[in-house]
C-alpha cells in the first residue's frame, strides 16, 4: 500500500459536528474507472465546503485509473493502492485513513453537485448528532445535465424505521453519496462487508446499519448527486452467484437489523418484502437460498406471490407460469 494505514492514529476521537468548520472527508473507492474518473474528482475538488479531505483507494486497477488519480495528488487528492479485494475493502481502508467528523461516501464514476457538502453540513450542524442526511439524486448514461431524479418517494425526511420500510415494501433505494454521515455513525454501524467482491446491494447492507444507528433521517433539498447507470462493468448489474449470494446476506442484515430495532406488522411486513424481491429476482438460483427465501416470507405471514412482469413476459407466465418462464431465462442466460 502505498500510504501506510499507520495514519489512522490521526483520526478525530470525538467528532466535532459543531465546530465552526468540521472537516468532511470525501471516500472514493476505484477499480478500472478511467473513463470517468477525472470528472469524478473535479467534482469533489469543486465543493465549496472547503474543509475537507479527499481519499481515494485504487482497488488493484489495470487500466489507467491509478496514472489519472495521481495526477490530482498535486490538487490535494490522497490516493491509497491496494490489490484488488472489492469496493467495500476499499471504502474500509479510505474510512481507516480518514479524519474527518462527517463522512462522504462517492463511487468513482458519480458526481456531486457543487454545494452539496456544505448544504448538508450545514443542516446537520443544526440536529441532533445522531441525525444523517439525504439528499436528490438522479441517473444518467453520459451526460449529467440530462439526469432524471425519479424516487422521488425518498426526497424527504424520515425515520430510519420508516424508510428501511417503505424501501422493503416498494423497493426504492437512495444513492450512497447521497448521503452524509457523521463519523460516529459510521464507526457504531461497523465496516462494510468486505468478504463480499461482488455485491449488488453492498451499499444497502452497509446504510441500514448506518440508519439504525441513527435517530432521523434529515433531507436536503438543495444538493444533488448524478448516478452513473447502465455501465456494463456496474456491480448493480451482476448476476454471478457470488453476488446472489451477497445480496442474501444483505437482506439477511437488513432484515435482522430492522426487526431487532422495531418487530411490529409494518417492519414485518417490509421484511417480508425484501425476501420476496430476492425470490422474484433471482429465481430459481441458487435453489437452497430460494427456499430459504421463501421459508422467510411464509414464516413472515406473507406469500411469494408473482413478480411484476413486462408485457409479453406476463402472457408467456400465463401459458406457463412465471417460475418456469424464470427457469428458462436461466438457462438461456438472460
Amino acid at each position: 500500500m502505498s500510504d501506510q494505514l499507520a495514519s489512522t492514529s490521526l483520526m478525530a476521537t470525538e467528532p466535532l459536528l459543531h465546530s465552526s468548520v468540521p472537516l468532511v472527508s470525501i471516500l472514493i473507492p476505484c477499480h478500472n474507472a478511467a473513463a470517468f474518473l477525472a470528472a469524478t474528482l473535479e467534482s469533489a475538488l469543486a465543493q465549496t465546503w472547503t474543509n475537507r479531505e479527499i481519499i481515494l483507494v485504487d482497488d488493484g486497477s489495470t487500466d489507467d485509473s491509478l496514472r489519472i488519480a495521481r495526477e490530482f495528488t498535486g490538487r490535494g487528492v490522497r490516493v491509497l493502492t491496494q490489490p484488488n479485494a472489492g469496493a467495500a475493502a476499499a471504502r474500509n481502508t479510505a474510512f481507516a485513513a480518514s479524519r474527518g467528523s462527517f463522512i462522504q461516501y462517492l463511487d468513482a464514476d458519480d458526481l456531486l453537485s457543487p454545494g452539496k457538502i456544505a448544504s448538508q453540513v450545514e443542516l446537520l450542524r443544526k440536529q441532533e448528532s445522531d441525525a444523517v442526511a439525504s439528499c436528490a439524486w438522479g441517473r444518467f448514461s453520459s451526460n449529467p445535465a440530462q439526469a432524471e431524479f425519479v424516487d422521488e418517494a425518498v426526497f424527504r425526511d424520515f425515520d430510519p424505521v420508516e424508510f428501511l420500510v417503505l424501501a422493503g415494501e416498494t423497493g426504492v433505494m437512495m444513492q450512497p453519496a447521497a448521503w452524509l454521515t457523521p463519523r460516529h455513525l459510521v464507526e457504531k454501524a461497523g465496516p462494510w462487508a468486505a468478504q463480499w467482491r461482488s455485491s449488488p446491494n453492498d451499499d444497502g447492507e452497509f446504510f441500514a446499519r448506518v440508519l439504525m444507528a441513527s435517530r432521523r433521517i434529515i433531507f436536503c433539498p438543495n444538493g444533488r448527486v448524478f448516478y452513473r447507470s447502465g455501465q456494463l462493468t456496474s456491480l448493480s448489474r451482476a448476476r454471478g452467484e457470488e453476488s446472489r449470494r451477497a445480496v442474501f446476506f444483505s437482506y439477511e442484515s437488513i432484515t435482522r437489523n430492522l426487526l431487532t430495532r422495531e418487530n411490529s406488522p409494518r417492519t414485518r411486513r417490509a421484511c417480508a418484502g425484501y425476501w420476496q424481491r430476492f425470490v422474484h429476482d433471482y429465481f430459481p438460483s441458487p435453489p437452497e437460498l430460494i427456499a430459504q427465501a421463501e421459508a422467510e416470507v411464509t414464516t413472515l405471514g406473507e406469500t411469494v406471490g408473482r413478480p411484476v412482469l413486462g408485457r409479453k413476459t406476463a402472457l408467456l407466465a400465463n401459458l406457463l407460469g412465471w417460475r418456469n418462464v424464470a427457469r428458462l431465462k436461466f438457462l438461456l442466460g438472460r
